[in-house]
């Protein structure tokens, strides 16, 4: 699938994907089977600097500024189905932005779909801990961070 030329607009079409279920067991299906499909890491990356703290679940997440392009190429994965679903979805608006254009768009679809709301308290924690450290690295970027900091 290919990404939305915005975040907003990546936003709108991740509303538009939950609309198309009627309950939330479909939803939680939907994140589980978006998670299934996440590509793993190098074996290098799941190093404990990589690790996400704050996640009730195992999280790695590293990233890399493309300095032609200057944007941020982020991948991350987990040791639960549901984490890598949330991944994939926080991947979907992110990975291969701009870190200002990061910065400045929070994740306002997983309220608008009602995410947080279904989401055990601890796997909401996982999530905001998911996106604190997204925009930890984008603000090193943004602020002329080297491209080795990303992985720690």
């Amino acid at each position: 699938m290919e990404q939305a030329a915005t975040i907003t607009d990546e936003q709108a079409l991740i509303a538009d994907d939950f609309e198309l279920f009627d309950d939330w067991r479909e939803k939680i299906e939907y994140v589980l089977d978006l998670g299934r499909r996440l590509e793993p890491l190098a074996a290098a990356d799941y190093a404990e600097q990589n690790k996400v703290k704050g996640c009730q679940s195992q999280v790695w997440m590293v990233a890399e500024l493309d300095p032609a392009s200057g944007r941020m190429r982020i991948r991350a994965d987990s040791d639960a189905f549901i984490v890598k679903g949330l991944i994939t979805l926080l991947l979907r608006l992110y990975a291969n932005r701009r870190p200002q254009e990061i910065l400045d768009n929070p994740p306002e679809v997983f309220e608008r779909i009602g995410l947080g709301a279904h989401l055990s308290p601890t796997r909401a924690n996982g999530l905001h801990a998911m996106i604190g450290r997204i925009r930890q690295l984008a603000t090193g970027f943004a602020h002329g961070a080297p491209v080795a900091a990303a992985a720690s």
